[in-house]
Formats: structure tokens, C-alpha cells, sequence
């Protein structure tokens, strides 16, 4: 009877405690333990797993600077919906069935989350305040603002991003995990603003809370990434050193490795052969199976800096048929190709396709995609009209000719084709490459050596080819070689594939690639209105072309030969006065004989406004003209400094062409080279500064254009300006006596800018000789930083400055003021045997942001100037 009764007990206390109602010690407790162990670990776990699966799917680039946070996959998502629904269904109940327990607003986080995952943004945004508002729980309270943090980035609302990060950095006693996520959601605000300076900080403020090794190690990644990039050498080599620390992904150790010593080493090295072996073990490697176009692509990089361009060449063409683990990879190879065919040999044709090809592994949505389309939309224009100009002018000419001339002519343009497709399928027989310069094109093959004929794709290829030339393209069937099949079946039976029928189904089967010859006959115009629709089309394709190679491709006697041949071959076209303008502007251009042109327009079309623009070039001034072409200007500068930088090249084109001759027209021109240096190459930029100040008459306007140039010059070409024709605003790029140089500047006036809160660097700057006969310096240098500042994380680091000066480096500080305390001390204090007490004093602190203007002018004494009125 005592057992029953102290069983009945129990059950009676254990009944008691389920109800969520009572807020008793016991209902508490029982309520905590199974919501945290039940309802919410199990939503907890599955979420997590979801996220870690995110991870897994998600393929990073190295090539390209990785992002804070891995992208969230809708794909990966919508194949958990069943997990992420049963987690909602999980911590719905922690909340329902343990309404008194401690675990209610974990819960609800967690819920937060779901939504978050699965873009439910509005709801996510919900919980995540009511959570704010409701939990008792700092920790967690912190934790839920980070990720409203983070989805107030997303969505790219950026007042209230400002306002939870000036809430959040007053708050005190966050954990260090808190304090970890806080910082790298800091990074992500700063990565989304493209604010390259807080990224750094952030992220280097997150390593100290990180108590996973791996995304240590990827966190180290990103930043040897963002430094390498700002050019500074030395800090990137000890971050790519470190991001191979915490045994990472091979790919990662393999890139850390690979940029380290292309930073510390490669890129500097002038023993040719030793870089080349370097590759070369590279490549040989079995682990880098899978990363092989990577190496090649890199060798290329090496040989174009070397001037050897024919080799770079082959070795990119080789690097797209290497295998590799990124797709995106080979995008990259095919942009490279672009652009050396279009900086190299104005080979817009070639550029656009390879352009094209890297758009088929490179997805529509990352940033060098939409760069590439930008690209694009010109060079899609020029082949579209060069390749419809080609196709229309040889069918007009086969057009005029008896049918049994055009049937030998489709007959030998197949038979070419032929043998072309033979002569590719010979050169992919070639052996697999065991070394990077060992065939540098080959595919790989069992080679034309292999004795049996299906392992042979260059005798299966001469087959299939020599099948067609003899028998024509014939349906598959029994017995059909026989003159006669009368006596068989009308509906033919499937044979046995043969080589030709095996060689048909292959996806990139040669034939294929074949013209039937009735097809090449078809396209040739049998018609008065066959022929007329294909004249209507060159005479716009040359017209176009001609403005095309004027305007954008600034191809002066491209767009001159397209321009007479179409006044020439279509004397009726109603393009014709607005050819003329185009072909004097083009010859005055060029300095040929634009007065004809001229003549042409008043004695042809007297009334054009074209006419009027050549006879009248001042006549624009205060007319409406004018204000028009101002109105257009405004609306260009506005797109100009809003980053619509191909808008604002479209408003200013159109403006010239609109309002030409005008007032603005020198302002139209420099804000469109403006826009050349956003993007386009810095060659092409600079090319377009330089004639334009040769032909500029506008004194304000060229002044302004040498400011532009200068920071793009070389130490000599500045060393042999005369100081005499600068203006005041330049004097200090060209390097000054120090005396000058060290005399307050009016801030305004000087490239570098003052930003107190961006991450700054100290330098200690000096001659080389100095540098090495001051050989203990970084020993003194640690050991002053153990003394002095001993939590403050301070790397040290070289770099040559130019061929006589060298700099030591020591970073990071995240604001002016902490690196005035480190320079006021470091004067005050640092000694170093054989360091001479004039360097110590003239030793300085920058922002990253002017450190790169400084890595490009190499002008100390520039920047000493600016530290003085500046900083003291």
C-alpha cells in the first residue's frame, strides 16, 4: 500500500507539472528541461544543419575576393522546405506547450531565423523585434539584433543598419560569440557600402573572438585578398600565411600558397626559370588534378607581364581546356583573352566572342558578368553589322552569277570546311600534356597513335567526313547500299549504330557543324525583293557601323571607309547629310580634308541642321542649342557621380550628336573620358587625357585634365615635366624641393583626403642602404610592441617603395587617433642600432585609402607635405 501510494504521488506531482498554466518551482523546472531537450534542441539542430548544407553546396572562388558570408541558396532551401517546416513545427510547440518555460524567446529567435532563411523577410523582420522587446535574456537579446543587423543589410535599408550598429556599439558585457557575429556583420555592412577600409577593420577585430580554426583561416583569406588588392604586399603575404594555418580546404591552402608567393616572391623575381619551374611543379602535382587551368591561367598572368605575349596566348587557350574545379575559372581565361584581343590588336570581333564564351560560365547575376555585358553591348553591335556587311555583300555578288557557278562555289565552301574540321580533329590527337609547355593546345586524348579505330577520334572524324562526300546524308537502314530496295520494307529498320550514325548522336559531332549544300543555295536572293531587303540592310548596317567606330570605338579611318562607302554604293540614302557631318568631323579629327565635306552639306542638303553646325560652330553660344546641351550635361554629371557610369556615357553621346558644336561640348568630352577611367582601362583612359589636352582650347579644362593624368604617369615621364607649365594644384605631384613641399598645402587642392575613421598604417620610410645596414630594426620593432603594445595584435612588414627607397610598415590601427598615440610614442621612445634619429621623426601615419594614392605617385615628400597640414 506505501508503494502504490507513493507511486500514485509521483504521478500526481508529474501530472501537476505538465500543466503550462501553474508557475510553480516544479512546472518551471519540468517545462525548461523538456522544451530546451525536446522541442527546441531538435528545431535548433535542424537549422543548423541546413546552414552547414549551404555551406557545403556553396563553391568558392579564390580567384575573386571572397564574400563575409557564403550566399544563401534558394535551391538548397527549397530542398529542405520539409526540414525547415518540421523546425517551425518544433519551436511553435517549445512555445505553445512551455509557454512558462525559459526557452519561449530562444524559440521565437529560431523562428526568426526560418524566416530568414526561407525570404520571408517581413515576418523575419517581426520576430526578430518582438524578440528585442520581449527577452530577458541580454545575450540573446544581442544575438537577435545582429541578425536583424544582417537582414537590414540585405534589404539594403541603411538607416536602420545605422541605428542598430549605434545601438549596438553601446552596449556593454556582449559575449564574445555575440561579439564575433557582431563584428562580421560589420564586415558584411562595410563589404554591401564597398567601404574597403571597414571591411578590414571589422574582420580583423573579428579573429580575436573566432574560436573556429577553418574560418579563421578563411577570415585570414579575405583580408590577405582585400590587401593584396590595395598593394600592399607585405601585410598580404602575412594573412595568406596565416590562412593557411587550422587545417583548411585543400583549395584554399592551395591559392593561400600560391598568392603568398606570388606577392612575396614571383611577381618580383627576376630569375625566369626559377618562376617557370615553380609553375611547372604545380602543374605536375597529383593533388592539383582539379586546379590545373588555375596554374596555367597564373603562368599566362606571368608571361604577359614578361612582354611575351604569343605565349601568353596559347598557355590562356591551353588553360580553357585544362580541367578545374570552378567553371567560373574558365570565365575568367575567356575575359583575360578578351581583353588582350582588344588592347593589343583592336580585335573587336574576337573580343566579343570570347566575351560571350565567358558568359556561359560565368552566372548573369555576379558582378563581372554584368561588367562583361556593359562591355558588350558595343562590340555586339559592331560584329552584328561587319558580319551582316560580309554575308550581304558575298550573296548579292553569288546573286549575279549563273546557278552552276553558285553550286561550285557552296560545293568548295563545304569542301573548306571539310578540312578545316580535319585539321582541328588532328590537333586534338595530340598526347596529354605532362608539363605546361609540353603542347601547349593539346586536348585530352588516347592520342591518333591508338591502333583501334573507335579509341581514334581522328580517323572516326576523316570517316565520318569521307561517308558524307560519297554517299550524302542517308537515313538509317538495312541493305542500303543496293541500287534497288524496292523488295524491302518502305519504312526502313534500324540498323546496328554505325561509326557515321555513333559520330550523328555525339553532342559536339563535327558534321553537324556541315551546311547542307541545298541550304548555302537557298540564301542566295532569286528576287527583285530578296535583293532590295538585303541592299536596305548594308545600307544600314554601314551607316551604323561608320557612327559606331566614330563614337565608341574612336576608329577614325575604320569609320571614315564604312561612312564613303555607304554615300558611295546608296548616293539616295536619306542617311547621307548626317554621314557628311560624321565624315568632317572625323577628317578635321584626323587633320584631313574636312572642307569637302563641308561643301558637300551646303551645296546637297543647305537646310540640314548638319549644314548649319558646320557653317555656324560659335553660333550655338546662348541659343537653345546651348541650354540644351547644358540641360543634357547636368543630367550626365548626375549619372556620372550616382556610379550610372554607362548612362552618363549614353546622355553625353547623344548630346553630341543631338547638339553638336555648342559651348559644352569640351565639358561633354572630359566628363565622357571621366566615365573612360571608370570603365575602361587605365591605358585607354590615359591615351584619351593626353589628346585631349593636345587639342583642348579650354585652359580651365586641360588644367583639369593634367590633375587627371598626373596620378597615372611614372616617376620619370613626371621628373621630366617642366615645373614652369603646371599649375599650382600639380606642383606637388612632380616631387618639389622639401622645402616646399613641407610648407602647409591647401588641403582642397591635394589628392590625398582626410577620413579619421578609416584603418591606418604607420610607415617608416628610408633609402635602402639605410634599411639594410639597420639590420635589427624588425627585432626592435616586436620587441617595442611587446612593450608598449602588447594586446594590440601590430603586424610588421617591407615593401620597396621604389627602386631607392624602402618602407617597414606597421598596421593596423582602426582610426587616426590610435595611430597618432603609436607615432607620438614611437618618436618619443623607439631606438634602433644604425636607424639614424632624422628617420624615426620623419616616420608618418596614412589611411588605406591614401596609401594607395601614394603606392601609385611614389611621391614621399607629396604626402609628408599633406601629414603636416593634416595631422600636426
Amino acid at each position: 500500500m506505501i508503494k502504490k501510494g507513493a507511486s500514485f504521488l509521483l504521478l500526481l506531482l508529474l501530472w501537476s507539472a505538465c500543466s503550462s498554466e501553474r508557475d510553480t518551482f516544479t512546472n518551471r523546472a519540468f517545462h525548461n528541461l523538456t522544451a530546451h531537450y525536446n522541442a527546441y534542441y531538435l528545431a535548433d539542430t535542424k537549422i543548423k544543419g541546413v546552414e552547414k548544407e549551404i555551406k557545403q553546396n556553396y563553391k568558392e572562388d579564390y580567384t575573386q575576393i571572397l564574400p563575409v558570408f557564403v550566399p544563401i541558396d534558394s535551391a538548397t532551401i527549397d530542398s529542405n522546405t520539409e526540414i525547415l517546416e518540421n523546425a517551425r513545427e518544433l519551436a511553435s510547440k517549445a512555445i505553445e506547450w512551455h509557454r512558462i518555460s525559459k526557452w519561449v524567446d530562444d524559440s521565437y529567435h529560431l523562428l526568426g531565423k526560418i524566416d530568414y532563411l526561407q525570404g520571408n523577410f517581413d515576418d523575419a523582420q517581426n520576430t526578430f523585434k518582438y524578440v528585442n522587446v520581449n527577452a530577458k535574456d541580454k545575450d540573446l537579446r544581442h544575438k537577435t539584433l545582429i541578425a536583424l543587423l544582417k537582414l537590414y543589410v540585405d534589404l539594403e535599408e541603411n538607416e536602420k543598419a545605422n541605428f542598430t550598429i549605434d545601438y549596438l556599439s553601446k552596449e556593454t558585457e556582449i559575449n564574445d560569440e555575440n561579439r564575433y557575429e557582431l563584428y562580421r556583420t560589420l564586415a558584411y555592412y562595410y563589404e554591401s557600402r564597398n567601404d574597403q577600409n571597414g571591411v578590414l577593420s571589422a574582420l580583423d577585430k573579428a579573429l580575436d573572438y573566432e574560436q573556429d580554426k577553418k574560418e579563421a583561416s578563411r577570415i585570414n583569406f579575405i583580408l590577405a585578398q582585400r590587401y593584396q588588392r590595395a598593394g600592399l604586399d607585405a601585410l598580404a603575404y602575412d594573412y595568406y600565411r596565416k590562412a593557411q594555418e587550422g587545417n583548411p580546404p585543400y583549395e584554399r591552402s592551395f591559392f593561400a600558397q600560391l598568392y603568398a608567393q606570388q606577392v612575396a616572391e614571383l611577381n618580383k623575381s627576376k630569375d625566369l626559370k626559377k618562376v617557370r619551374n615553380y609553375y611547372e611543379d604545380l602543374y605536375k602535382d597529383p593533388k592539383n588534378k582539379d586546379l590545373k587551368d588555375v596554374v596555367v591561367y597564373e603562368m599566362a598572368l606571368f608571361e604577359e607581364k614578361q612582354g611575351d605575349l604569343d605565349l601568353a596566348l596559347e598557355l590562356l587557350h591551353q588553360a580553357a581546356k585544362e580541367p578545374g574545379s570552378n567553371p567560373r575559372q574558365k570565365g575568367y581565361i575567356y575575359q583575360k583573352l578578351a581583353d588582350i584581343n582588344l588592347k593589343e590588336f583592336q580585335d573587336y570581333r574576337a573580343t566579343k566572342y570570347y566575351l560571350d564564351s565567358a558568359l556561359t560560365f560565368i552566372g548573369e547575376r555576379d558582378p563581372s558578368a554584368i561588367l562583361i555585358q556593359e562591355q558588350k553591348a558595343t562590340l555586339d553591335q559592331y560584329v552584328l553589322h561587319v558580319e551582316r556587311i560580309e554575308l550581304n555583300d558575298s550573296l548579292l555578288v553569288l546573286s549575279e552569277k549563273s546557278p552552276e557557278e553558285q553550286r561550285l562555289v557552296a560545293e568548295k565552301y563545304i569542301k573548306n570546311e571539310e578540312e578545316r574540321l580535319l585539321r582541328e580533329a588532328e590537333e586534338a590527337q595530340a598526347p596529354e600534356p605532362t608539363s605546361i609547355f609540353d603542347n601547349l593546345l593539346a586536348f585530352n586524348d588516347r592520342g591518333s597513335g591508338s591502333a583501334f579505330y573507335f579509341d581514334n577520334s581522328l580517323a572516326r572524324q576523316q570517316g565520318a567526313i569521307e561517308f558524307r562526300r560519297t554517299w550524302g546524308t542517308r537515313p538509317l537502314q538495312d541493305n542500303w547500299r543496293r541500287s534497288s530496295v524496292s523488295f524491302q520494307d518502305t519504312n526502313p529498320t534500324i540498323a546496328a549504330p554505325s561509326d557515321t550514325d555513333s559520330l550523328r548522336t555525339e553532342e559536339n559531332n563535327p558534321l553537324n557543324q556541315l551546311p547542307e549544300l541545298d541550304d548555302l543555295l537557298a540564301q542566295i536572293p532569286d528576287s527583285p525583293e530578296r535583293i532590295q531587303g538585303l541592299n536596305l540592310e548594308l545600307e544600314e548596317s554601314y551607316f551604323e557601323l561608320g557612327k559606331l567606330l566614330y563614337f565608341d570605338l574612336e576608329e577614325l579611318e575604320q569609320s571614315i571607309a564604312n561612312l564613303e562607302s555607304l554615300v558611295r554604293l546608296y548616293p539616295n540614302s536619306n542617311r547621307k547629310p548626317e554621314a557628311y557631318y560624321l565624315l568632317y568631323l572625323a577628317q578635321k579629327d584626323r587633320g584631313g580634308n574636312a572642307s569637302q565635306y563641308a561643301s558637300r552639306l551646303n551645296s546637297e542638303f543647305p537646310e540640314s541642321r548638319f549644314t548649319f553646325s558646320v557653317n555656324n560652330p560659335d553660333a550655338a553660344s546662348g541659343n537653345l542649342a546651348y541650354i540644351k546641351s547644358s540641360e543634357e550635361y547636368a543630367k550626365a554629371y548626375e549619372a556620372y557621380y550616382a556610379g550610372n557610369y554607362t548612362e552618363s556615357r549614353r546622355i553625353i553621346r547623344n548630346a553630341l550628336e543631338n547638339y553638336p558644336l555648342t559651348r559644352n561640348t569640351e565639358r561633354l568630352l572630359l566628363l565622357e573620358i571621366m566615365n573612360t577611367g571608370k570603365i575602361e582601362s587605365k591605358a585607354n583612359y590615359r591615351a584619351k587625357l593626353e589628346d585631349y589636352i593636345a587639342n583642348s582650347q579650354d585652359s580651365a579644362l586641360v588644367d583639369l585634365a593634367r590633375n587627371m593624368l598626373y596620378p597615372l604617369l611614372s616617376e620619370e615621364e613626371l621628373a621630366s615635366l617642366n615645373p614652369k607649365t603646371v599649375t599650382v594644384a600639380d606642383s606637388t605631384a612632380l616631387g618639389l624641393n622639401q622645402t616646399e613641399q613641407e610648407a602647409p598645402i591647401d588641403l582642397s587642392e591635394s589628392p590625398y583626403k582626410v577620413n579619421n575613421s578609416q584603418t591606418h598604417i604607420f610607415v617608416l620610410a628610408m633609402e635602402r642602404s639605410v634599411a639594410d645596414a639597420a639590420e635589427r630594426l624588425l627585432g626592435d620593432l616586436e620587441n617595442f610592441h611587446g612593450k608598449n603594445f602588447k594586446g594590440n595584435r601590430l603586424r610588421t612588414g617591407n615593401m620597396n617603395m621604389t627602386r631607392e627607397d624602402a618602407i617597414f610598415i606597421i598596421s593596423p590601427f582602426t582610426s587616426a587617433e590610435q595611430a597618432q598615440k603609436y607615432h607620438e610614442l614611437f618618436v618619443k621612445d623607439f631606438k634602433s642600432e644604425n636607424l639614424p634619429q632624422e628617420i624615426i621623426d620623419r616616420s608618418f601615419y596614412i589611411s588605406i585609402e591614401n596609401f594607395q594614392t601614394l603606392n601609385k605617385s611614389k611621391n614621399l615628400e607629396e604626402y609628408r607635405a599633406f601629414f603636416k597640414s593634416a595631422y600636426q
